[in-house]
This record gives structure tokens, sequence and C-alpha cells, in this order.
């Protein structure tokens, strides 16, 4: 097993990340590597996170987050032994949360994304799931809105990919992650003020047509409560999925981010999670 995880450090007012790397036997136990393993730090970027990990061939792609003074941005890079990186894209900000499906469709890439679209939404926060794809990873287009937050009945700010897809007899799984207000919560971890609760959900998507959305599970899968999930963390109630690992017995595993401050990892069973999107 191998993990890329967001590394903070620095201070709230001068906050820097990088993507730090850990390997395991079991997926449970980490051995980190002691130097950071993407950091693209300058003057213009201050921090880089949300790493996903997504085998394609024989070639492991990352995408990330991006943090500038000027907006945010996506990235992608390759690398193929976990020693040396390229990177081969960066959107246009705004946009984050980038995640490869792990094989060609239909003879092209195929990435989810959540842009920023703020202008004339009613809302300020109005944040979506859209769908690019790109015949060498590096030139994206041909984008459409894939899901929006109003089909979540929970959430009421915005949504995001989380995991890249895992290929099923029915479709494309993805779980997700979704965002709904907590009025109230004014100092609600290390922020002054944090008034959201992130949770997890799942859809599913048309095998050969990713475009087109089969069901949509209709509650949360994971949603925050244990104390390192509501408390003591940077920003609580938070439940960030962005890694999902099939095993051969059916199990998968999900890994995802508590109250931005662990790394965690819940188990489910593929086919039940299916069965859920078609409830």
């Amino acid at each position: 097993y191998v993990m890329l995880f967001r590394n903070d450090y620095g201070t709230l007012d001068d906050l820097r990340t990088n993507i730090g790397l850990a390997f395991s036997d079991d997926g449970v136990h980490w051995q980190v590597e002691p130097s950071p393993f993407l950091d693209i730090s300058t003057e213009e970027i201050r921090s880089i996170n949300d790493p996903r990990l997504i085998p394609i061939g024989d070639r492991c792609y990352i995408t990330y987050a991006i943090i500038g003074n000027h907006g945010v941005r996506g990235g992608i890079a390759v690398t193929e032994d976990f020693q040396t990186v390229t990177e081969l894209h960066q959107t246009l900000p705004d946009n984050r949360n980038l995640v490869l499906f792990p094989e060609k469709i239909n003879g092209q890439y195929v990435r989810l994304e959540r842009p920023f679209a703020n202008y004339l939404r009613s809302r300020r926060n109005s944040f979506d799931i859209w769908l690019s794809v790109s015949p060498d990873m590096i030139h994206w287009g041909q984008s459409q809105l894939l899901v929006r937050v109003e089909d979540i009945p929970f959430a009421d700010e915005k949504i995001g990919p989380g995991c890249p897809p895992i290929k099923t007899d029915r479709g494309w799984l993805v779980i997700f992650h979704a965002v709904e207000l907590m009025p109230g919560k004014r100092k609600n971890g290390w922020e002054e003020r944090w008034e959201k609760r992130y949770s997890a959900g799942v859809l599913l998507l048309d095998s050969t047509d990713p475009t087109h959305v089969i069901g949509i599970g209709p509650e949360p899968i994971l949603l925050p409560h244990d104390d390192y999930e509501i408390a003591g963390g940077f920003r609580n109630h938070v439940i960030f999925p962005c890694g999902a690992i099939p095993e051969p017995d059916g199990t998968l595993k999900i890994y995802y981010g508590a109250a931005d401050a662990v790394e965690c990892l819940a188990e489910a069973h593929i086919d039940d999670l299916v069965t859920f999107c078609l409830a």
C-alpha cells in the first residue's frame, strides 16, 4: 500500500503544506518517509494538498490542489517509482478536487472536478461536480456539469469528488464529499470561525458513459461523530475521503481525513455501496 498525505507546517498566520509519502504492508500500519515527496512552494504557491493516487497502466498519476496567492488550481503529476515526479498539468483558477478515472473511457482520459462557480449564483457558495476529458492528460476540455449540489439531500453548500472511481459490474462507484452549513459553530476548531459539516456520500455512473448518473445514495455513508472527527482538530466535523482501495474479497478500504488533523480508515463492501446507490 502507498499513501500520499497532506503535511501542514508553519503557523496559522503563515500555514504551509507539502505532500508526504508512506508505505504499508497491510493498509493499517504505516511507515512514513522522512522527507516530503512533493513540494512546489514558491513565492506565489503557498501550499499543496488533498492528493489522490490513481494507477493507470504501469504509471501512477497524482492529483492535488495548489493554493496560490491568486487562486486555487488543480494539478496533475505522474510517477513510475515514487522517487521522481513529473508535473503534467495545472488548471486555471479556481478549480480543485481533481479525481481521475483509473482507465481511459472511449479513448479519453476522464476526470471529475469541482470548480468554484460564484459569478451569478444565488448564494455565495454553491459548488458542484463537473466532468472533463483529455486525449493526453495535458489538454482538458468538453467540460460539463455532472452532479449539482441541489441533487444531494445532505448538502446545502457544496459537493466535490472524493476518491478515484471504482469500477464495478454495475458502473463506476464514486465516493464524494458533501458540505452543509451548521450555523452557530463560530469557534469550532483552530480557526476563529468554522460553520460547516463535511460528510461522505456515494453515487454510481454508467461504465461506458460516465456523464450519465445511474443513482445516488440517499444518505451519507460516513458522518463525523467520533471524537477525532468532531473535536480537537483544525476544522472539526469534517470527513474528507480521498482514497479507496478494493480488496479481493469485495471489501473497500476508504481512507479519509478527519477534522483536517488525522488520517482514518473505514471499510464497506462494494456490493453494499452499489445497492445503496440504487435504493
